[in-house]
């Protein structure tokens, strides 16, 4: 699993989505299994059609995901995107882009109630792993522009910032 993980980031969620697997300790997987021990654990599962939405599902995270270079050329022309931080408070204290927010039940809150579905938002993590669950989260309460940026704030620091401090998780 941990080579299926590493070619697909998504997948841990994608197969929670469709199978319930993966997602709590009863149905969690171990990274050393292989997608077919997997499969076969839970209920024998056709391993291609299990690929495939793997696959289906990680072509649908590319759509979401914005690269630094992007997300910097956009800020030029809209200011009303929201830049969504869900990193830890340290580390957004420590590190941030400036505008963005940390999300809170309070910034939470403002989003889902704006009264806009179509407001842009992207959302902001370290690497760029845990923001497109986030990303996902807002997206299935019905807001429709929100993207993710690619590789985190790690990416921005190299791409577009290069004067940021980049630090590593320990």
């Amino acid at each position: 699993m941990s080579s299926v993980l590493e070619r697909f980031p998504g997948a841990q969620r994608a197969l929670f989505r469709r199978y319930h697997i993966g997602g709590c300790s009863s149905c969690g997987f171990q990274p050393t299994e292989t997608l077919a021990q997997v499969c076969a654990r839970n209920g024998n599962l056709d391993v291609a059609e299990v690929l495939a939405h793997i696959e289906s599902s990680h072509e649908q995270d590319e759509k979401v995901l914005i690269s630094p270079a992007g997300l910097a050329e956009l800020r030029k022309t809209d200011a009303s995107i929201k830049l969504v931080d869900v990193r830890s408070r340290e580390e957004f204290e420590a590190v941030n882009i400036a505008g963005s927010m940390l999300l809170s039940q309070n910034v939470m809150r403002d989003l889902m109630g704006s009264g806009s579905n179509d407001l842009p938002i992207v959302v902001i993590d370290h690497q760029g792993k845990n923001g497109l669950d986030a990303a996902a989260y807002f997206m299935g309460h019905g807001l429709k522009n929100v993207r993710c940026l690619r590789g985190g704030i790690d990416a921005w620091a190299q791409e577009v910032e290069p004067a940021m401090r980049r630090y590593k998780l320990g």
